[in-house]
């Protein structure tokens, strides 16, 4: 290592002092991670950034030469992150596009996730649904305006208007998900469904809903965003848009590789197709005597 001038270490920080992030999400990506890297022979150094100061952990570890290359994950507008590691001219790659009015100039694998929550409104409406609430993710979260967008767009293919008073903003976490179902369906008990933009809020208010004396599929339906292993033992099954978190971690650490080793991929910037995954959280709206395509 010192005759190269290489660490043969990879590195990856969690945003463990931020609670938005403690989601199912990143113990996936690093299962994926991890496999890869321990593939092509290289360790992993996993760091929790634990305080305010997030920079402090990436000068921490840049600054100090321990790793060859770095995996972001969930972009943020106007990331520093990403302007760090530029100006400091470390390979990097990125689970996550820039945000809609951003510039993506950096390699990165992200999952349509426009086209994820397009498809799934476009499900809940050929199921009859035509109240439909969204639980949104922080609206400094890249993928945020995407999200959104999917929703408006599947309810104008249907015909039905946006509503902005049924979107809220939440954090990512079952407990904010259960909050923003609890405070939308108390406002507004005319919603039929619920769309949440992960699968931990997805999992918060089908809690919320159950509380509420309601049953999830048949009173309300309920979809989330990710397909975490969690989402097909939920209590009913949870209706979700797929996208395959360990395998995009492998080949982020894969890309890495190559631009470390100066061998660019024919491909650094890849958007994948979502899938939707039909379970029993989902059903076809009581009274609706339409059929879904």
């Amino acid at each position: 290592q010192l005759r190269s001038q290489k660490t043969e270490t990879l590195g990856i920080i969690i945003p463990a002092a931020d609670k938005r992030f403690s989601d199912d999400f990143f113990s996936e990506l690093i299962m994926g991670v991890g496999y890869a890297a321990a593939h092509h022979s290289y360790d992993l150094l996993v760091s929790a950034q634990t305080s305010a100061d997030e920079m402090s952990a990436y000068r921490r570890i840049i600054g100090g030469n321990r790793v060859d290359g770095v995996i972001l994950a969930r972009t943020r507008r106007h990331d520093p992150r990403i302007a760090y590691l530029k100006e400091k001219g470390l390979p990097f790659v990125v689970s996550g596009r820039a945000a809609p009015d951003e510039l993506s100039d950096f390699p990165y694998i992200d999952v349509d996730s426009q086209l994820g929550l397009y498809q799934i409104v476009n499900h809940l409406t050929t199921m009859g649904h035509q109240h439909i609430g969204l639980l949104l993710p922080p609206e400094d979260i890249a993928y945020t305006p995407y999200r959104l967008a999917g929703y408006q767009q599947g309810l104008a293919a249907a015909g039905i208007p946006y509503r902005e008073e049924y979107t809220v903003y939440s954090d990512l976490r079952r407990g904010g998900g259960e909050a923003a179902a609890r405070h939308l369906l108390s406002r507004y008990p005319m919603l039929t469904a619920m769309v949440a933009c992960n699968d931990a809020m997805a999992l918060g208010a089908m809690k919320a809903i159950t509380d509420m004396g309601k049953v999830v599929g048949r009173d309300i339906a309920v979809t989330g965003f990710d397909n975490i292993t969690v989402a097909e033992y939920a209590n009913p099954p949870l209706t979700t848009v797929s996208q395959p978190i360990q395998e995009i971690g492998q080949h982020l650490v894969e890309m890495l590789i190559q631009i470390i080793h100066q061998r660019p991929p024919l491909e650094s910037q890849i958007l994948l197709s979502p899938i939707v995954i039909v379970r029993d959280s989902c059903a076809l709206l009581r009274g609706f005597r339409g059929a879904p395509l």
